[in-house]
């Protein structure tokens, strides 16, 4: 508890919040691309300790969230294959497809077992050689060398069994969109899973071509401050940069064995992300050399028209151009228990998060 509590002491809360209030004095908007900052800012009350000109958003940080409805089809699909086991993390079963979700088909009979890893999956492939065991790939390039490595130690484990069905996405691609499509943004407050692997040259990139502070921070609210507190002294002194509030973990380079792994199995490819649309080379998908373990290539299915939900405005959430609350299904029609949107499904969700703690 020591460590936790080294990260939540109030004195340093305290005086965090007093030195953002002296400094700042100019409106300001910073974005949080991370679905646990997401909820760790709800949690811990931060919008309420800053200045009114303070204005925090809630960007496409949620793997879950920003996946498109059209690869929950998709799932739901492979899943009603009877030569199938449907293998994913637990978060996607409550997605809403078009017309189903993964838990209404694992009702219905559909193989849809909830799996902690990659490797939770592979071993069910080599359980199970009779089937033909699907794995979801979700998240950013937190998650995508774990798959990575899933997809190698099948080809030397010569398990032939086992496919993805990769939803995996680059964080960089996304956070450029958004400013290229005119959402304004004056520093991002940068994932610290996401930084562990990739290091911070990319926002070196997005910081010299986009005049925005980029700030690496923890989960706690210690970590969150610190990084508004760095991002608005940049601001302040129109000198935006890129800085690591999350040393203990996050280095300049990055996990390089990890990174490098990621790109020999997987290669970018277009995606679709839930209220930006098809963002190009910021998908991840399996290289050529790696065909025989995609399953959008060898498990042919026939997948439904994507129908979005009418008056869901997940797709604005995930823009940071509405809050939640502005949602006219809000705590109505859309509630954890029984979600509408995906933004409500996760924990990690900015309606979730606003839902449980913002009130």
């Amino acid at each position: 508890m020591k460590y936790i509590d080294e990260y939540r002491d109030r004195a340093l809360i305290k005086g965090l919040v007093a030195k953002i209030n002296a400094e700042s004095t100019k409106p300001v908007r910073l974005m949080e691309v991370c679905g646990s900052h997401t909820m760790a800012i709800q949690k811990f009350g931060i919008p309420a300790l800053l200045p009114e000109h303070v204005e925090l958003l809630s960007g496409p940080g949620c793997p879950v969230c920003v996946t498109d409805i059209g690869y929950v089809d998709h799932a739901v699909a492979l899943a009603r294959r009877s030569d199938v086991i449907l293998t994913t993390f637990g978060d996607m079963i409550r997605v809403p497809g078009s017309t189903s979700t993964l838990q209404s088909v694992r009702g219905e009979g559909a193989a849809v077992q909830v799996v902690y890893s990659s490797m939770e999956a592979l071993k069910i492939a080599e359980n199970n050689p009779d089937k033909k065991v699907v794995f979801l790939g979700i998240g950013f390039e937190t998650t995508s060398p774990t798959t990575a490595a899933a997809m190698q130690a099948a080809r030397n484990r010569n398990i032939g069994n086992f496919f993805v069905l990769s939803a995996h996405k680059l964080m960089k691609p996304a956070m450029t969109a958004l400013i290229d499509d005119g959402v304004k943004i004056d520093g991002y407050i940068c994932p610290g899973h996401v930084s562990i692997v990739t290091g911070t040259a990319m926002y070196e990139e997005i910081s010299a071509a986009y005049k925005v502070g980029c700030v690496v921070t923890g989960f706690e609210p210690v970590d969150v401050l610190q990084g508004i507190d760095l991002l608005i002294s940049q601001f302040e002194a129109g000198k935006p940069g890129v800085e690591i509030a999350y040393k203990r973990l996050v280095t300049p380079a990055g996990n390089t064995k990890a990174w490098d792994l990621m790109w020999e199995v997987l290669e970018p490819c277009t995606a679709n992300w839930r209220g930006i649309g098809d963002i190009p080379e910021s998908g991840m998908a399996p290289r050529e050399t790696y065909a025989e373990f995609d399953a959008a290539r060898m498990i042919p299915v026939e997948i439904e028209a994507p129908q979005e939900v009418k008056g869901c405005m997940c797709g604005a959430v995930l823009r940071g151009t509405h809050r939640p609350t502005a949602c006219p299904l809000f705590g109505t029609r859309c509630t954890p228990e029984d979600p509408v949107g995906a933004c409500m499904v996760s924990h990690e969700g900015a309606c979730a998060a606003f839902y449980r703690y913002a009130g």
